[in-house]
Order: C-alpha cells, then sequence, then structure tokens
C-alpha cells in the first residue's frame, strides 16, 4: 500500500462531501489472496502494537465508528480489523433499536455510558448518528417512540440543526478530553447491497442476517443517501474526521480501515513510560530476589 492515501477517503470540513461522486468500488490494493493475507496480518500486528503502547501510556482513548446501510459489511470489517489485536483493550458496541429505558434518555445518553476509557479502543457498530440518519428519514419515530415535547418536533429543520450542533460539541469534547473519534461510512452501493441480501435469503446459514426491515429500507435509498451526506457536511471536523470507503469490495474495505485506524492512533503523543536511574536500579534489585526464590525448596 505505498501508494495509499488516506485522504482520498477523509472529510474534515475542509470540503464538501458529495455523494453522488462517491466511489462504492476502487482498484485492489492487493494483488492476489496470499497478498491480501499477508498485509492484513501485517495490519493486526501493527494494531496490536500500537493498541498496546495506548494500554501502556494510558491517557488517550480512541473511539471508532462506523455507520452504512445494512449488508455493508461493518461487522465483518470490525471482525476482520481488530483479529489481531488484545481484546483487553478494545471493546466493542452494537448499537440496535432503542430499548424502553433508553427511550426515557435523551438521545446520546446510551452511548455516552460506553465511551471509551483511556487507554482503550471502543467500536461502535452503528451509533448516536443513527439519531440523524434513520430518524430523519423516518421522523415518525420522533413523535411516536421518542416521547419528546410537542414544541420541539413543530420545526424538524431545527431540530435536525440541534441535533448535529449536540454531536459536534460532544466530539469536541472528546477530544478536550484525550479521546479521538474517527468515524466511517461504509458505501456499498445498491446493486451490491441487492446481491448480498439476496445471498442471505439463499444462504440458509445466513437466513438468521437477513430482517425485512432491509427491504422496506431500500425503498427509501435516495432519502438515506441525502441523510448522510447532510451528517457528513454538518459533523466532518478536522478533530472528529469522517472516512468514505468504497464497500463492494470487503477486502479492500478492510485493509483500508486498518490503515486509517493505524495512521490515526500513529498520530497521538504516546509511549511506553520510562523508568529513571533510581526505579532500574530498584527493579535489578528483584532480579536477585526472584532467583533467590527459584532455588528455595
Amino acid at each position: 500500500m505505498s501508494d495509499f492515501n488516506s485522504d482520498d477517503y477523509r472529510y474534515d470540513g475542509s470540503k464538501k462531501f458529495d455523494i453522488s461522486k462517491a466511489k462504492t468500488r476502487f482498484k485492489d490494493i492487493y494483488a492476489d489472496k496470499a497478498e491480501y493475507e499477508a498485509m492484513q496480518e501485517e495490519s493486526a500486528k501493527e494494531l496490536d502494537e500500537l493498541q498496546s503502547m495506548m494500554y501502556a501510556h494510558n491517557r488517550y482513548g480512541l473511539l471508532v465508528i462506523f455507520q452504512a446501510m445494512d449488508a455493508a459489511g461493518k461487522d465483518g470489517t470490525i471482525k476482520h480489523v481488530l483479529s489481531g489485536v488484545n481484546p483487553v483493550g478494545v471493546k466493542i458496541h452494537s448499537f440496535k433499536r432503542p430499548t424502553e429505558t433508553e427511550l426515557g434518555h435523551d438521545f446520546l445518553w446510551r452511548t455516552n455510558l460506553v465511551l471509551p476509557q483511556r487507554g482503550t479502543i471502543t467500536i461502535f457498530n452503528r451509533s448516536y448518528y443513527e439519531e440523524v440518519l434513520v430518524v430523519k428519514v423516518q421522523p415518525e419515530i420522533l413523535t411516536q417512540s421518542q416521547r419528546l415535547p410537542a414544541e420541539l418536533t413543530e420545526d424538524l429543520d431545527k431540530l435536525w440543526k440541534h441535533r448535529y450542533s449536540d454531536i459536534r460539541n460532544l466530539e469536541k469534547y472528546l477530544y478536550h478530553n484525550g479521546i479521538r473519534v474517527i468515524k466511517f461510512f461504509l458505501n456499498v452501493s445498491k446493486e451490491e447491497q441487492a446481491e448480498r441480501l439476496i445471498e442471505r435469503i439463499e444462504d440458509p446459514s445466513k437466513n438468521w442476517k437477513f430482517e425485512e426491515q432491509d427491504v422496506k429500507v431500500r425503498d427509501k435509498w435516495a432519502e438515506y443517501m441525502q441523510a448522510y451526506e447532510d451528517c457528513i457536511n454538518e459533523t466532518a471536523s478536522k478533530k472528529a474526521p469522517w472516512y468514505v470507503i468504497p464497500a463492494d469490495d470487503k477486502k479492500n474495505l478492510r485493509l483500508t480501515v486498518a490503515k486509517i485506524v493505524a495512521e490515526e492512533l500513529k498520530k497521538l503523543k504516546m509511549s511506553y513510560p520510562e523508568s529513571g536511574p533510581a526505579r532500574t536500579e530498584e527493579l535489578r534489585h528483584f532480579i536477585d530476589v526472584i532467583n533467590a526464590q527459584t532455588k528455595q525448596p
């Protein structure tokens, strides 16, 4: 991936995102299966080393958000990218339809409960962005499920502006507290998604993945694409960038995401804790103690 440039996929507010021009497939960054597996193994090793340093440094946290249409490859990408990382330093949270308890709180409440600890990477499979994506396309959710006061839903344009602002402020707040945020939109084509959904129906081992709701959502494809475009343009910032990744080829997708996460970790000013001369001498004393213990019956 010598010619890899993450700026090709990055949106940080310095340029507008036009979803009609966003690619869903790009040139292979691996030659064959063997090279793909070698690259994936190398990426996994690199991420594990960087996360280990983050854990030892214990000053930063990283929140990685995945958003996409159904069957875009979120689960597989998370699984493959993190396959070699020590589970102690990684937490994954998947956000489904809100529970009754969650609906009794503000829209950021359920995700705020599981924000990253210092020294760890937290993955959100879907996130608070659902509140300006699914809910924006299906605004009846606001009035029928979310129990907001009537005066807050009278002007929906104003409500969305407030939610975008709340999200920007949250991500700015996290940055100011040492928690970095990167966001991935896995951009799958409508045609590729159709093939994957049909595969879920035709393959009995994948039937459990299929939901009738996926078909209903496809009827609103254009509205969802507009919602994603608006969302990315409203919430992309230098402190919390979006990366729009072509998702029609899962292998290219996984390698690209792994590379970007590694790049973001390398930007952090972290290192393993160093011992001063006094501490080094103290630790060397314990070598004699340990050796003496070994000789004891």
